[in-house]
């Protein structure tokens, strides 16, 4: 990872949401992102993670020039997003999927939505087809290719809308808190599906996400307080200071409050477990055994 190349490079960034009165005169002006550098490597797994307001899906919306720095520039696969030339290659290359599929789904059947944006590439007819197979097995949903959308679950939904911009072969896969809406199953089957396309196809994925546990499963996390970056690093790396974590309004995963609740009891296993395997491993149980991480998960549902 350390050796990839850069593919999105965030610099000085500054942006204000700014109420306005009839007249046109400032009312109101609010810093959502408030000089935010960052680099974001290729392949990379990154989770943006942070409170209400904190900032992060602002900066989502400029990874794929939604938005516009005010000061700053945001460089995307080597494109400024303040070019207007470069928009639409920028999007093709980042696609974003929101939290809620309702908004992103305008096709009237699954494989009809997925096709929308290769046809918009203007390729021709046996290319879309092609795009819409792959990108629905990809996903899971070659099966329920003919649903009408409105008859699936929600994380049926998202993962349509993923297969939507995966069809546009993207290089970059943003998604801005894609499982607020769903439940523990949706959750599940998104998130499993963005690692499989980062781990198996080499995209790189950029989760927004105020979830812990779903941050847990990403190369670097980056915390995101007031507008500016307040912590970067490793899900153990950043796990590891509660105290901070807490002050922005966050907590920490269930495994790692274990080890810290162990620690402040003279147990130092040594490790910030983020996973009930990782916390079963670090206990001396057999990752293999079913009871061991039926032992791991648990604990881990314990008040601490």
């Amino acid at each position: 990872m350390d050796h990839a190349a850069e593919i999105i490079n965030i610099s000085h960034v500054t942006h204000s949401y700014v109420m306005r009165d009839e007249q046109g005169n400032i009312e109101e002006e609010t810093i959502a992102l408030d000089d935010v550098s960052l680099a974001i490597k290729e392949g990379e797994f990154l989770a943006v993670l942070g409170s209400n307001g904190s900032g992060k899906s602002t900066l989502a919306r400029h990874l794929n020039a939604l938005l516009l720095p005010d000061d700053g520039s945001v460089l995307v696969d080597g494109m400024d997003t303040g070019d207007n030339e470069k928009i639409i290659e920028i999007r093709r290359r980042a696609g974003m999927v929101f939290q809620n599929p309702d908004n992103q789904i305008i096709g009237r059947v699954v494989e009809e939505d997925v096709a929308f944006g290769p046809e918009n590439l203007g390729l021709p007819p046996e290319k879309i087809r092609q795009r819409v197979d792959e990108a629905l097995t990809k996903l899971g949903m070659q099966k329920k290719r003919a649903y009408s959308p409105g008859k699936l679950s929600g994380g049926q939904k998202q993962r349509v809308s993923i297969a939507g911009i995966l069809a546009m072969r993207p290089k970059i896969l943003i998604l801005d808190e894609p499982t607020a809406m769903l439940d523990p199953r949706g959750r599940r089957e998104v998130l499993s599906a963005a690692m499989s396309l980062n781990k198996d196809e080499g995209i790189t994925v950029i989760l927004i996400t105020h979830d812990m546990d779903e941050a847990a499963m990403a190369d670097r996390i980056v915390v995101m307080d007031k507008g500016r970056v307040a912590m970067e690093g490793t899900p153990s790396e950043v796990f590891r200071e509660s105290d901070k974590l807490r002050a922005y309004g966050l907590d920490i995963p269930f495994p790692a409050q274990i080890a810290a609740e162990l620690k402040e009891m003279g147990l130092d296993i040594g490790t910030v477990p983020v996973t009930t395997e990782e916390l079963a491993e670090a206990l001396g149980l057999k990752k293999q055994s079913k009871q061991s991480t039926n032992t791991a998960e648990h604990i881990a549902e314990q008040p601490v």
